[in-house]
């Protein structure tokens, strides 16, 4: 059975989220080894850098990273039991912290560019919710992810609701019912990685994977993310209707018309953005 990983203080500094922005990749690193803990000051930096993200013209694809041997272990244990002491025994803190975090996930989905998780190490709890949460997710052979709050007695409840919309049913609810970690190939079988890698080509295939990704018109990628997940909470037919109706929209844009001119044309296509 899995066990929640219980590291020793960190300590905190300015560098918790690492940020740097290359052919129009946005790289941003969790920065706060061992467990990269999703702290309320680690979620507020992922959250502030979302924001300025999404109407930035120069960033086309967003990466998410990390150091250390932990991607992520979740929110920061420690923190949320410190306010027990509280008046109310930390009700309010629990509730801020909660909200923040779901709210980062929301706005991970909304965001008008491509999301892809780099994973190198363990993924548990709001950090595999992160994994899940991102649009794509490659990992090494040797990562590992869990959802292990059955185990102390605090269900992954919000981490259930990315997990069980990224993996199949029955696997997603095999993780929170047993709280037991499951490697890498088993988190591509249930649906929660794209692509499994060795380590030291991790970096490599990211950065392929989100080149690739930010050549392509930058108003497709956003009508097509949008459409992708607001379609999948409809029925079939109504996603067709909507779906439909986002085709034709889209095929008259600039971009589709430049597109569709530059494949017959036989040459590269030149997006404007509209």
């Amino acid at each position: 059975m899995a066990e929640i990983v219980s590291f020793p203080d960190a300590g905190r500094s300015d560098g918790l989220l690492l940020r740097s922005l290359h052919d129009g990749v946005l790289r941003l690193v969790l920065n706060d080894p061992p467990a990269n803990a999703l702290s309320i000051a680690l979620l507020e930096a992922l959250t502030a850098e979302l924001d300025k993200a999404g109407p930035d013209a120069d960033i086309r694809v967003v990466v998410i990273a990390s150091t250390g041997n932990v991607f992520s272990a979740g929110h920061d244990l420690k923190e949320l039991t410190a306010h027990r002491a509280d008046e109310d025994q930390g009700a309010a803190f629990f509730e801020r912290t909660f909200r923040l975090c779901a709210d980062l996930m929301l706005k991970i989905a909304h965001l008008p560019k491509p999301v892809i998780a780099e994973v190198d190490g363990l993924a548990t709890a709001a950090g595999c919710q992160l994994v899940a949460s991102c649009d794509l997710a490659i990992c090494t052979d040797t990562s590992t992810f869990c959802t292990p709050g059955v185990n102390i007695g605090l269900f992954c409840s919000t981490p259930m609701v990315a997990v069980s919309r990224a993996a199949h049913r029955k696997q997603a609810m095999e993780m929170l019912l047993t709280g037991e970690t499951i490697d890498a190939s088993t988190a591509k079988d249930f649906g929660l990685i794209n692509r499994i890698v060795p380590k030291q080509y991790l970096a490599q295939v990211v950065s392929k994977y989100a080149g690739v990704i930010a050549s392509k018109s930058p108003l497709t990628l956003k009508i097509g993310k949008e459409a992708f997940y607001r379609q999948l909470e409809l029925p079939v037919e109504a996603a067709y209707d909507y779906a439909a109706k986002v085709m034709v929209d889209n095929m008259l844009t600039q971009d589709a018309q430049e597109g569709i001119g530059a494949f017959l044309g036989k040459r590269k296509p030149e997006w404007k953005d509209k």
